[in-house]
C-alpha cells in the first residue's frame, strides 16, 4: 500500500541518511513525482533524532489531501502515523502539520490521538492545526478542532481564538462565537485580558450589546481598551446617559481614559455644559493636544452652534494638520458660516496643506450656501486634480444646482462615469428649484428606466417639480402610488409639497382639509407654506388661522408676523397690521434686516438694507437712480403696500429704493460682463417690489438676474420670472 510503502521508505532513510553533497538536499527540497516541491525542513515532536530527506509523501497534500481521504480506510492513515510517532519523528513542518489532523477531522479520528505518545503542547499536532485553521479556515474544520481541544482538556494561544473569533464574525455565526466563549469560560477557566476584550468586541458586531455587557461586567480585570470599547459601542448606540456613567465609573477604578475613550465620549454629550465638562477632563489629562480629540472637540462645538468655542480650540493648535482643518472648515460650512470657512480654506493652502476629499466637500458646501458660483468653480479645478470621485462629483452638481447654473450643472451630469440616486435625486431637484419642471420631470422618467431605484428625496424632487408647473393630478398619482411603486412612505416633506401643490393651485380649503388627515402632526413648515399661497391667494381669514397655528408651534417666529402683515396690508387692513407690529412688539420679535450678497472680482460684497457703508456707495446709488428711471417708461410703480401705513408716500418709495436686493442689482449691473447672469443670495423672502424691480431691469437691460432667497430660485430674464409670480 501506499502509506506503509512510504513508511518504509522513511524508515529505510533515517537508518541509512545520505551524506549531503554537491547535489544532495539537505533540506529536504526533494521531488514527487518528478516535480521539485519546496524545501520542507525536518519539524520533530519531543527530542530529535532524526533528519529524514525522504519525501513525505504520506502526509503531502496530494497524498494526504486527495488520495488518503478518498481511497484510505481509517486504518491505513493510523498505522503508518503511529509508526511514525513512536519513533519521535514527524517529517512535518507548519503548514505541513494541519494537513495530517485534517485528514483525521475527515474521519472524525480526533479521539484516537491520545492513543499515539503525547507530544508537549503547545507543539500538540491538534494546537497546530487548529492554530492553522483558525488563521485559513473553514470555520466548520476549526470549530471542530477547538471541539477536540475541548475533550482532551487542550488549551491553544489566544493569538489563535482571536483569529476564530475574526472567522465567525466574517462568516456572520454568532452560534459559533458563543461556542468559543464557551470553551474559553469552561472548567473554572477564565479568558485571558486581551480574549475577554475579543468577545466584548465581538458581541457589540453582533449588535448584542447586552451580552457584551455581561462579558464586561464578569471581567476581573478590565483595561482602558475594555472601558473604551463599551463606551463607544453605547454611544454608537445613543445608549449616551450610560456611556457617560461609564466614565465616570471609569476614572473611580483608576483607569486612566485615552485619546480614543474622549473622541468616543464626546459624542455622547447632550448638552452643551457636559461638553464643557469633557473638555475640562481632557485638558486635566493632557489629551488637548492630540490630534484625534481636538477634532473631535471642533465637530462637537460646532453640533451644538457654538463655533467660537470650535475655533478657539482650533486656534490653539501648536502644529497644524490636515484632520482639524477639515473638522473646523466642515464646522463653519454647516454652521452657515460659508464665508469663514471658505477663509479658513484659503488660509490652510497659504499653511501648504493640501485638499483631500472632506476638505473640497465642505468648501462646496459653503460655496453652495453663499451661491458663490466663482469660488465653487474654482473648487472645481482642485477637484479635477483628484482621480474621479462619486462623492465629490454629487456634491459639485448639488452647487452648481443650487446656485443656480444648470447649464454647468448638466454639462457635468453628462460627464459623470458613475451615478447614483444622490446624483439622479440632485439633478431632478435643482432642475425643478430653478423652473425648469418639465426637464425635471422627463429626467425622472429616465431615471425609471436607466437609472438607480428612486429613495425619498427623489420624490420630494418630483412633487416639487409638479407643483411649480400646476400639475394637481399628476402630483396626486405619484404622491399616492409612491409606497407602492418605489416602496416609499411619504413624509413630511412630501406632505409639505402637497400643501404646496394644492395651494398653488387656489385649492385652499382642500389643502386645509389634507393637513388635519394626515398622518401625523402639522408642523411650522406645513403650516408656512399654507399660509405663503392665502398671500398669493389673497385669503385673510385662512391666512390667519395659519398665522395662528404656526406661533403656536413657534412663537418668535418674525417671519409669520411680517407675512401675517403683508398680507393684512395688502387687503387695507390698516388697523390689522398695526396690531401684528404690536404683538411684535410686546414678544420682543425683531425683524431681521435684510441682507443681500453677490460675488464680484473674487470678493464678496454684502448689502444691508438702509446700508451705506460700501466703499461705492455713491456710484450705486446713482446707478440705482439710473434703473429706477429706465424701468419707469416700461411702467414701474413702487409698491408701497409692503411699507409701514404711516409714511408718507414719499417716505415709503425712499424707503423701498433702498432694499438690500436693489442696491445689489445696481452694483450687479456695474460690474457685469456682457452674457454673464447676475447671481444674489438673499436671507429673507424678496418682497413684492423688488421682484418687480428685478424683472423689469432684467428686460431693460438685456440681463440675466438669479436671486435666490430662502423659498426659492428666482431666474429674472426678458421681464419674466421663473417662479411665474408665485413665490
Amino acid at each position: 500500500m501506499a502509506c506503509a510503502a512510504a513508511v518504509a521508505a522513511a524508515e529505510e532513510e533515517s537508518e541509512n541518511p545520505p551524506a549531503a553533497a554537491g547535489g544532495a538536499d539537505p533540506l529536504g527540497e526533494t521531488a514527487v513525482n518528478g516535480r521539485a516541491r519546496a524545501p520542507l525542513g525536518p519539524y520533530f515532536l519531543g527530542r530529535p533524532r532524526f533528519r529524514l530527506n525522504a519525501p513525505p509523501v504520506l502526509l503531502t497534500p496530494r497524498i494526504c489531501g486527495a488520495a488518503t481521504t478518498e481511497f484510505l480506510i481509517p486504518i491505513q492513515i493510523q498505522t503508518p502515523h503511529m509508526k511514525l510517532l513512536s519513533r519521535s519523528i514527524l517529517l512535518l513542518r507548519p503548514p505541513r502539520l494541519p494537513l495530517l489532523s485534517l485528514t483525521y477531522l475527515s474521519f472524525s479520528l480526533f479521539h484516537t490521538i491520545p492513543a499515539i505518545p503525547n507530544p508537549t503542547p503547545p507543539h500538540h499536532p491538534l494546537i497546530e492545526s487548529f492554530s492553522y485553521l483558525c488563521l485559513h479556515g473553514p470555520l466548520p474544520a476549526a470549530m471542530a478542532a477547538m471541539a477536540s481541544l475541548q475533550a482532551h482538556g487542550l488549551r491553544a494561544d489566544p493569538i489563535s481564538y482571536s483569529q476564530l473569533i475574526k472567522l465567525c464574525l466574517n462568516r456572520g455565526s454568532i452560534d459559533d462565537g458563543r461556542l468559543i466563549h464557551h470553551h474559553l469560560s469552561s472548567d473554572g477557566h477564565c479568558p485571558k485580558l486581551f480574549l475577554s476584550n475579543t468577545l466584548v468586541s465581538m458581541y457589540i458586531k453582533f449588535g448584542l450589546l447586552d451580552e457584551a455587557r455581561k462579558v464586561f461586567d464578569e471581567m476581573p480585570e478590565r483595561n482602558v481598551v475594555s472601558w473604551t470599547t463599551m463606551i463607544s459601542a453605547l454611544t454608537n448606540l445613543e445608549r449616551k446617559e450610560e456611556a457617560l456613567m461609564l466614565l465616570v465609573e471609569m476614572q473611580r477604578y483608576g483607569i486612566r481614559p485615552n485619546m480614543y475613550t474622549f473622541s468616543s465620549i464626546l459624542r455622547a454629550c447632550m448638552a452643551l455644559r457636559t461638553l464643557w465638562s469633557i473638555h475640562c477632563c481632557i485638558i486635566k489629562f493632557g489629551l488637548e493636544s492630540d490630534v484625534f480629540v481636538r477634532s473631535s472637540l471642533i465637530d462637537i462645538y460646532s453640533k451644538f452652534g457654538d463655533l467660537e468655542h470650535g475655533y478657539r480650540v482650533f486656534s490653539e493648535m501648536v502644529t497644524g494638520d490636515l484632520i482639524v482643518w477639515n473638522s473646523i472648515i466642515g464646522g463653519f460650512a454647516q454652521g452657515g458660516d460659508g464665508y469663514k470657512a471658505i477663509d479658513l480654506f484659503m488660509r490652510m493652502k497659504r499653511a501648504s496643506f493640501l485638499a483631500n476629499q472632506g476638505t473640497l466637500t465642505s468648501v462646496l458646501r459653503a460655496c453652495t450656501g453663499m451661491v458663490l458660483l466663482e469660488m465653487g468653480k474654482q473648487v472645481h479645478v482642485h477637484v479635477l486634480k483628484y482621480e474621479r470621485d462619486l462623492i465629490l462629483d454629487n456634491a459639485l452638481l448639488d452647487m452648481y444646482c443650487k446656485c443656480g447654473s444648470l447649464e454647468e450643472a448638466d454639462a457635468l451630469f453628462q460627464r459623470m462615469p458613475e451615478r447614483d440616486v444622490i446624483s439622479w435625486s440632485t439633478m431632478i431637484s435643482g432642475l425643478a428649484q430653478n423652473g425648469r419642471s418639465a426637464d425635471s420631470l422627463r429626467l425622472f422618467e429616465s431615471m425609471k428606466v436607466i437609472g438607480p431605484k428612486p429613495n425619498y428625496i427623489t420624490i420630494v424632487g418630483v412633487l416639487f417639480a409638479c407643483s411649480h408647473a400646476g400639475l394637481v393630478e399628476k402630483g396626486w398619482y405619484y404622491f399616492r402610488s409612491m409606497e407602492k411603486l418605489f416602496g416609499i412612505e411619504p413624509g413630511r416633506e412630501h406632505y409639505g409639497c402637497m400643501v404646496d401643490l394644492l395651494g398653488r393651485a387656489g385649492k385652499l380649503e382642500e389643502a386645509v382639509k389634507f393637513i388635519h388627515e394626515m398622518n401625523f402632526k402639522p408642523d411650522s413648515v406645513i403650516w408656512r407654506t399654507l399660509l405663503g399661497a392665502c398671500r398669493v391667494h389673497r385669503n385673510v381669514n385662512l391666512a390667519a388661522y395659519a398665522a395662528k397655528e404656526i406661533l403656536k408651534l413657534e412663537p418668535g417666529d418674525e417671519g409669520t408676523y411680517i407675512l401675517l402683515s403683508n398680507i393684512y396690508a395688502d387687503s387695507r387692513q390698516w388697523s390689522d397690521v398695526e396690531q401684528v407690529r404690536k404683538a411684535m412688539r410686546d414678544r420682543g420679535v425683531r425683524k431681521e434686516p435684510g441682507r443681500s450678497w453677490l460675488e464680484v472680482g473674487k470678493k464678496i460684497h454684502v448689502f444691508i438694507v438702509g446700508d451705506t457703508s460700501h466703499l461705492k456707495m455713491d456710484c450705486i446709488v446713482k446707478e440705482l437712480n439710473r434703473l429706477v428711471g429706465r424701468i419707469t417708461h416700461l411702467g414701474y410703480v413702487p409698491n408701497t403696500d409692503f411699507v409701514l401705513h404711516d409714511l408718507g408716500r414719499e417716505q415709503k418709495e425712499e424707503s423701498l429704493r433702498y432694499h438690500s436686493e436693489k442696491l445689489a442689482v445696481a452694483f450687479g449691473v456695474m460690474n457685469s460682463t456682457k452674457g454673464k447672469p447676475i447671481r444674489i443670495m438673499k436671507n429673507l423672502r424678496i418682497c413684492g417690489d423688488c421682484h418687480t424691480f428685478a424683472k423689469l431691469v432684467a428686460k431693460s437691460e438685456g440681463k440675466t438676474i438669479v436671486i435666490r432667497d430662502p423659498v426659492r430660485f428666482h431666474h429674472f430674464q426678458d421681464g419674466v420670472c421663473s417662479c411665474g409670480d408665485y413665490w
